[in-house]
């Protein structure tokens, strides 16, 4: 009965451990390697650092054209993105990188007047007065919760990163500036 009783509980200890949902992490940079050869894509940030994200079969790629000759999915070195990925011990891996640019997330700089993690929603007071509405996606709501988030309330002036669907605006990251 004793073995029993220990046999369920390391099943349910195995179990939580794979139940624990991956944090999805963000960086903007440009891509200053791509490797085929190790799958990894090293992306340069505004302050110098590099990251290097080991990608596979399922890594998605938005906005780029997946067709373009010397490019993988459409990115190459010197491309502008928004790189979404996980940390597992030291290895960083993309999940998903948003291509930053013509046919891929625009731009818009502000302050931020409201954000509202739990309702998705960020508004943004521009330079010129206007105030421009986003819905969050489920990144760009995890990324406000964390290190991202930090600094960036109520008159922090950020740029976010968005696509324009059915008339509305969806931000799929934000960074303070």
């Amino acid at each position: 009965m004793k073995t029993i009783g220990s046999l369920i509980l390391a099943l349910a200890l195995v179990t939580t451990v794979y139940a624990v949902e991956d944090v999805v992490s963000a960086t903007h940079g440009t891509i200053s390697k791509i490797d085929s050869a190790t799958k990894t894509i090293v992306v340069k940030t505004a302050d110098g650092t590099e990251h290097t994200l080991h990608y596979f079969g399922k890594t998605s790629v938005r906005g780029a054209d997946a067709a373009a000759k010397g490019s993988w999915h459409g990115l190459k070195e010197g491309t502008e993105v928004v790189a979404h990925y996980t940390t597992r011990g030291t290895e960083d891996t993309a999940v998903e990188f948003d291509k930053v640019g013509k046919d891929g997330l625009k731009t818009t700089d502000g302050a931020i007047k409201e954000i509202d993690r739990g309702g998705k929603k960020l508004v943004v007071k521009t330079a010129d007065g206007t105030e421009k509405t986003f819905q969050l996606t489920g990144h760009a709501t995890e990324d406000a919760g964390k290190d991202i988030g930090k600094g960036t309330e109520k008159g922090s002036k950020v740029t976010v990163y968005y696509t324009e669907k059915s008339g509305k605006k969806v931000a799929h990251f934000f960074e303070k500036i």
